[in-house]
């Protein structure tokens, strides 16, 4: 868990964040990840099949999908039923590539793990707290794996975590309620490893060109923010071991 946040917060500083593990009695991993009010359901389940172009090459899959339920927002959506809005689809990508850089793909044989990352309520920073809660649901699903003697060796290279920042008000912000998104001039999400290297980052400037100084600003308190959820998973993958 990371410090607790008073209201008025600090802008370095995260929100309220814990990841609750074994939270659904069928999925191999699962996580419920909580980033202030944001709360994302993550489920990892495994199949013993990989995409036909996966065929024969001796290497597994992991891909993520991303949904919101009907009243994770203010007012009501549309279940998303025949087709998958492009904003779903495109975060559902981007977890996916997140989490495939987290992991050796040559040690989990010829399966596909899929990470399912459910929004219950959403008030900002939704695909951060997939990234950071599909990894936990990944490494306990990949943990059942090896002690089922199902693979050999643990095929996590560094745990991958997610953050946003911004500029609110000529400010550097770390992990953006919805509130603060609103009025940001630049918003990011940035993914980074464990060890501090960067995965992916997404950008854009809102209200006019942002400096480079700046960009930089916000990258280093991405990552500053990333290194301390990458102890919260630590942590919640620990206390899940031992509960076993």
């Amino acid at each position: 868990m990371t410090e607790k946040n008073a209201p008025g917060r600090a802008p370095d500083r995260l929100r309220p964040a814990t990841i609750e593990t074994g939270v659904s009695m069928h999925a191999e991993g699962s996580a419920l990840i909580a980033m202030g009010n944001t709360r994302v359901l993550c489920s990892a389940s495994v199949e013993e099949r990989i995409p036909e172009w996966l065929r024969g090459k001796g290497r597994g899959w992991v891909t993520a999908e991303y949904g919101m339920l009907p009243r994770a927002t203010s007012s009501r959506t549309r279940r998303e039923r025949d087709a998958t809005p492009s904003r779903s689809l495109e975060i559902g990508r981007l977890i996916g590539r997140c989490l495939r850089a987290a992991v050796d793909l040559t040690l989990i044989g010829e399966r596909k793990i899929t990470v399912d990352c459910d929004v219950l309520q959403a008030d900002g920073g939704t695909r951060a707290a997939g990234v950071t809660g599909g990894m936990v649901a990944l490494e306990l699903a990949l943990l059942r794996l090896r002690e089922s003697g199902a693979i050999a060796k643990n095929p996590v290279l560094s745990r991958v975590a997610a953050v946003s920042v911004g500029i609110v008000e000529g400010r550097a912000v770390l992990d953006l309620d919805y509130a603060l998104d609103a009025r940001a001039e630049m918003d990011m999400n940035v993914a980074v490893t464990a060890g501090g290297e960067l995965v992916e980052v997404q950008a854009s400037a809102e209200r006019g060109a942002i400096p480079r100084d700046r960009f930089d600003q916000l990258l280093d308190l991405a990552v500053r923010g990333a290194k301390k959820l990458s102890v919260a998973q630590r942590e919640a993958i620990a206390r899940e071991r031992r509960s076993q």
